[in-house]
């Protein structure tokens, strides 16, 4: 299973970096379909979701012992090295060995780092979208990322708009894909 995990995020940070690569200089201010969001806010994000892998994984730090130290914009005058960086030292601390299996303190409460590393790997696929949206990039992700959320969550897609994170789930035809469900189960319109 650790492996699985460790391959499932490292093939998610490469379907996001993807994306990350291809923004075009002029891209960075355009909208997403995340509210409020441009694409240099999504990909700033990410880069501070990575960071937080590290301190919490590695050094099993609480969330509030790592503070406020990523806090703004994390992106500085390099928004792909930033991406960059920050997803290989994110990958490292979940590949280290063991560190599936340590517990977690996040602001929710305290999580396998197992668990932990599919909730990342949630985020970024359904960012990955995003951001190919935003860009007019390739909007198609790695069936199996898709299918790896797309399971875990189907049972739950009601409680996602519950959870203050997600707008309402979209309605839309029975026979979608998988992928076109995903993105419409977290509110957004495929």
């Amino acid at each position: 299973m650790a492996e699985d995990v460790v391959g499932l995020f490292r093939r998610s940070l490469e379907e996001f970096g993807r994306r990350v690569h291809a923004v075009r200089p002029d891209q960075w201010g355009c909208p997403t379909p995340c509210r409020d969001w441009e694409v240099r806010n999504l990909v700033n994000h990410l880069v501070t979701e990575q960071l937080w892998v590290p301190p919490l994984v590695s050094d099993g730090l609480t969330v509030g012992a790592v503070g406020d130290r990523f806090a703004g914009d994390r992106l500085g005058t390099d928004p792909v090295g930033a991406w960059d960086a920050a997803a290989a030292a994110a990958l490292a601390a979940f590949a280290a060995p063991g560190a599936l299996e340590r517990t977690v303190h996040l602001s929710y409460g305290d999580r396998p780092a197992g668990e932990y590393a599919r909730e990342m790997v949630f985020d970024l696929v359904v960012h990955t979208w995003d951001l190919a949206r935003a860009i007019e990039g390739d909007e198609k992700i790695d069936p199996d990322l898709v299918d790896a959320v797309y399971s875990r969550i189907e049972p739950e897609v009601d409680s996602l708009a519950a959870s203050g994170l997600f707008d309402p789930p979209v309605p839309v035809p029975p026979d979608s894909d998988e992928q076109t469900r995903l993105i419409a189960a977290t509110g957004r319109r495929p």
